[in-house]
């Protein structure tokens, strides 16, 4: 793409326009007879054709400019010519195809996307909420739906606001159809439940179950209790049998009754049915205490694994309690406790010891330690002063500290943490896909299997006993339920979710997690990343009569305008106040640097490109710092050389990562050549690319995705605010350091909370050890139902074992899945 220049009048802080509005960067003000249209280029994925695309569009007649954001994949025209305006769209459209033809052209939708949040109250059962999933997914105006089985969320997307409530109720009629025992309600406040409503439905929700357990235990003592003295006294059979049916009664009838009702809605295949029919044929061929049996240990069975479960959400409900519960607004000299959310930025607050830090800001009188293990997962506390930005979510350890807001709680870290780790399993991983899928079919498939066990050996097999077949047949059913799969997997990746983020790797969803174990290529950007990112001026070097304290001061004036960490640190170097009214005709040049008029003289500060571009002889400078020329008036000044650290974990992290099989580190930096490969040659990565340019970093990553096997996974590491094209670009985008940066969290699919490197190799561990987990839950489970499955079928296994096979399995499953929240070892 073509450099970008800007161009600002200080003194009035005015933008000034480019002349020429064919530019494809430039951004006229749209006229009265133009209007502006939107394209989605799905599938674009090359750097250098989307510019050869926005080049190309913005030649053609009557389109007055053309410009694509690569990270959004939208190409954005202003179209001059009204009267033309679908002509001029469909010669855009053939314009895209010509260059990428695989790319798929399409307007983008004006209907603004709404938001909606449903907790379902009460929903235990997984293979219902993909039922949910699926039929709530056909509704018209639904853009996409997720039910989170863990979270007990269904997340709504819609694409029209006038019907949105129509929607919802539809949405509630198929909740109520599928589970008439949840409890649909909806997540009010901006998509966010207040912590008092978070609170007290955690408490009502808690309190619910409490004695729900305790009226199902009731039930099935007494249940028990009479199928113990139907068993162990000897009565008339009429007598046992009546005996036999209270007990069933009273430990299944709720299990029969769900059972029909599903029936009657079109929801034949669920565990309910399965047992029904698994335990009243057992009545039918005089199976009666297997009958009893079966139902009183599936029900014990589903209230241990309801425990598990319940257990399971509030272990990781818990990894993430860095909610605050109030802030200390300061409102004259008085002290009022309040909500977070009616803070405003600019309010101030006190933080007392022991207390959270409730919102981000600035300490502005105090000193403390603070504990930011809940963000980062480091267990040593940080010093804080005045002066000092500081996060929510942190705990004030010691000191009174009193702090400037500088961000609403909805836009704060803690904020944006919190909707990250809750919203995380809402991002499927295949694994979770292919299962939801699988058990779809896989009942179906059973009972008709089952049917065919009863029905075909009788009439194939000579001296078959159609009662011995049918009792195998039944045993079959109860085996086959899929409920170990689809409730442990969902668990386990969340558990491995929740276990990152105790370790301060935020992972966005279970996709990002399963794809970190195929990882071949990790890319990384330097600074910030590798380095330190703090400057220090190292070497002033002036040349032709210009002094030490002159050469710095060009420079300083020349940078005072930017905020990058190269001119902060010349400023601080220079350590004297800015006259800003010194300077005059900023313009900052993407790439080169920057040039202004500082009392009457132009002063160049920038690479060596910007010497060459202005044609000024400069000297060639090899060192392990950032070189700025610095130019007055055409003549060549001198340079001043800004070093950066490496972090001290850097080649502890590069080493770790081939340990682990990662085929190729490399690093693409906008530094010098000269710097990039001493940095690359020293921490021991494969390649290193220097001076690019964020279009040509694309570009890079483009070519390594040709190197790489079909299967292997590219990771970029980089700042999240720079590098956001990159970022979106890799299979997988790891922000480094993000706390605190907004880009970071929105552009990069897992976010390192603290500026460890280190952390991507312990990212990948816990992918790996999450999937893991998740094999062996499927192995264990699939293992353990086929063999019993071909037991009963030979005979040879009764409704004990499956009995075990169905909830026993589930039960385990669900146990093992609680060991990916454990990740102290990684």
């Amino acid at each position: 793409m073509n450099k970008e220049i800007k161009k600002i009048n200080i003194k009035n802080n005015i933008k000034l326009e480019p002349h020429n509005t064919k530019h494809k960067n430039a951004s006229p003000k749209l006229s009265q007879s133009s209007i502006k249209k939107e394209l989605i280029l799905d599938g674009l994925d090359c750097a250098s054709c989307a510019s050869k695309i926005e080049d190309k569009v913005s030649k053609i007649e009557g389109i007055n400019s053309a410009s694509i954001n690569f990270m959004t994949k939208t190409l954005t025209v202003e179209i001059g010519e009204l009267n033309r305006t679908n002509e001029l769209i469909a010669a855009t459209k053939n314009m895209v195809q010509n260059i990428e033809a695989h790319v798929k052209v399409r307007e983008k939708q004006t209907d603004k996307i709404i938001k909606r949040t449903l907790m379902l109250d009460g929903l235990g059962c997984a293979n219902c909420a993909a039922k949910i999933e699926k039929e709530s997914s056909n509704l018209a105006g639904v853009r996409s739906i997720s039910v989170d089985f863990v979270s007990q969320k269904l997340n709504l997307e819609l694409v029209n606001a006038s019907n949105q409530d129509a929607i919802i109720e539809k949405v509630k009629e198929i909740v109520k159809r599928i589970e008439p025992d949840v409890k649909v309600i909806e997540i009010q406040n901006k998509n966010k439940a207040s912590k008092d409503e978070a609170h007290e439905h955690e408490h009502e929700h808690s309190h619910e179950h409490g004695e729900s357990n305790k009226t199902e235990i009731i039930k099935l003592a007494v249940g028990a209790a009479i199928f113990a003295i139907a068993t162990a006294l000897k009565l008339p059979n009429y007598l046992e049998l009546i005996l036999y049916l209270i007990s069933y009664v009273i430990v299944g009838g709720e299990v029969v009754l769900r059972a029909l009702k599903n029936i009657s809605r079109g929801q034949v295949f669920d565990e309910n049915f399965l047992m029904s029919i698994a335990t009243i044929g057992a009545f039918a061929i005089g199976s009666y205490p297997e009958g009893v049996a079966v139902m009183l240990f599936y029900q014990l069975g589903e209230i241990f694994q309801g425990i598990a479960v319940n257990r399971s959400r509030k272990s990781i409900s818990a990894l993430m309690d860095i909610r605050p519960d109030f802030a200390n607004l300061k409102v004259n000299d008085e002290l009022k406790k309040v909500s977070p959310e009616e803070v405003g930025i600019g309010d101030i607050i006190v933080v007392k010891p022991g207390e959270k830090v409730p919102l981000d800001g600035r300490v502005i009188e105090g000193n403390s330690m603070v504990d930011t293990s809940a963000l980062t997962g480091e267990s040593v506390p940080r010093e804080v002063g005045t002066g000092d930005s500081i996060l929510g979510g942190v705990i004030n350890k010691n000191g009174l500290l009193t702090i400037e807001v500088e961000k609403e709680f909805g836009d704060s870290t803690v904020a944006k943490i919190l909707d990250l780790v809750e919203n995380a399993s809402s991002k499927k991983a295949p694994t979770e896909n292919f299962i939801t899928k699988f058990a779809r079919y896989y009942t179906p498939v059973v009972v008709f299997s089952a049917v065919a066990l009863a029905v075909i050996p009788t009439l194939v097999i000579e001296g078959a006993v159609f009662s011995d077949w049918l009792y195998r047949a039944l045993a079959f059913l109860v085996v086959s339920c899929p409920c170990a799969l689809v409730v442990s997997i969902p668990l386990g990746f969340f558990g491995g979710i929740g276990g990152a983020s105790k370790n301060g790797i935020l992972v966005k969803g279970g996709n990002y997690l399963e794809a970190l174990n195929d990882v071949e290529v990790v890319v990384f950007d330097k600074t910030g990343t590798l380095t330190k990112g703090v400057f220090k001026v190292t070497e002033v070097r002036p040349q032709n009569s210009i002094s030490e304290d002159e050469l710095i001061a060009y420079a300083a004036y020349a940078e005072s305008y930017s905020n990058h960490p190269i001119a902060t640190s010349i400023l601080k170097a220079y350590g004297k106040e800015i006259v800003k009214d010194a300077v005059e005709n900023y313009e900052e040049i993407s790439g080169h640097g920057v040039k202004v008029i500082f009392e009457g003289r132009e002063v160049l500060a920038g690479n060596y490109k910007l010497m060459d571009k202005e044609k000024i002889t400069y000297s060639q400078v090899e060192t392990i710092g950032t070189v700025v020329h610095v130019a007055v008036d055409k003549g060549y000044a001198g340079y001043i050389v800004i070093s950066d650290e490496i972090k001290e974990d850097s080649a502890k992290a590069i080493k770790a990562l081939k340990a682990m099989g990662v085929k190729k580190t490399v690093m693409l930096t906008g530094d010098n050549k000269t710097v990039g490969t001493k940095v690359a040659d020293k921490l021991g990565l494969d390649e290193v690319y220097a001076e690019l340019l964020p279009d040509q970093k694309v570009e890079k990553v483009e070519l390594l995705f040709k190197e790489k096997s079909p299967k292997g996974k590219i990771v970029f590491v980089g700042d999240g605010i720079n590098d956001a094209p990159v970022l979106a670009r890799a299979d997988i985008g790891i922000a480094m350091g993000g706390v605190g940066s907004d880009a970071a969290i929105e552009a990069a699919d897992v976010v390192i909370m603290t500026d460890e490197p280190s952390k991507i190799a312990s990212a990948i561990k816990v992918a790996k050890r999450t999937r893991t987990i998740v094999m062996q839950n499927i192995i264990f489970a699939l293992g353990i139902k086929a063999i019993l499955l071909v037991l009963v079928a030979l005979g040879l296994g009764t409704m004990w074992e499956a009995v075990f096979g169905d909830v026993g399995v589930t039960v385990l499953a669900v146990l093992n899945s609680m060991r990916a929240m454990k990740t102290k070892n990684i």
